[in-house]
């Protein structure tokens, strides 16, 4: 599918065909997009999607999730985490294989930038947490499926049914599959002059 046809037909989809599976591979093969193609700060891949393959698991979370259908419904389900100390525990990996000198820049950079500032790494992780979703749903609408960003749970309640770590944060989960259903007509969408300021607000 042509990348502006992908944008311009992915909408969250609520209504999924119970009935369609996909497959492991299909599944880590979307996921795998994502992983290697979305962009994130300093490149230290911040996400940690858990994918959610248990029956008794996924109706764990939708009792916490506002009895949302999808979350049983849609043929996958990711719960995505950000790991709030990537940029410590991950640096050298990312880019152990730099030449020296962006290497003896990048550590201390990197080190400078998240040291001491929760905030920072909290605002990290959600902002790459967002690109990869984005990315994920947009390569599933490439192969044919519909999917379902989702912030409407209980996150502290999901946390301790997926064994969340500590230094993780959920960002939010994605529910991905066939849609059964046409999507809401789109409304009440601002126009560009009223949005978009240039130079200065």
């Amino acid at each position: 599918m042509n990348t502006l046809d992908a944008i311009a037909q992915r909408r969250a989809t609520k209504q999924f065909d119970r009935q369609h599976q996909m497959t492991l591979a299909e599944k880590k093969a979307l996921l795998n997009i994502a992983l290697q193609n979305a962009p994130s700060a300093f490149n230290l891949q911040h996400w940690r999607p858990l994918l959610v393959e248990d029956a008794a698991q996924r109706a764990a979370i939708r009792e916490v999730a506002w009895n949302q259908a999808q979350v049983t419904d849609a043929s996958m389900l990711v719960v995505l985490c950000g790991d709030l100390s990537s940029w410590q525990s991950q640096v050298k990996t990312v880019w152990g294989e730099a030449a020296e000198p962006v290497q003896q820049f990048m550590y201390p950079a990197i080190d400078q930038y998240y040291r001491d500032k929760p905030q920072v790494q909290r605002d990290e992780i959600m902002r790459s947490s967002g690109i990869f979703a984005q990315t994920l749903m947009l390569a599933a609408k490439a192969q044919g499926y519909d999917s379902c960003p989702m912030d409407g749970f209980d996150f502290e309640a999901v946390g301790a049914l997926i064994n969340k770590p500590d230094h993780y944060q959920i960002a939010l989960m994605v529910a991905i599959g066939k849609g059964v259903s046409e999507p809401y007509p789109r409304i009440g969408k601002l126009p560009l002059d009223q949005l978009v300021g240039i130079d200065r607000f």
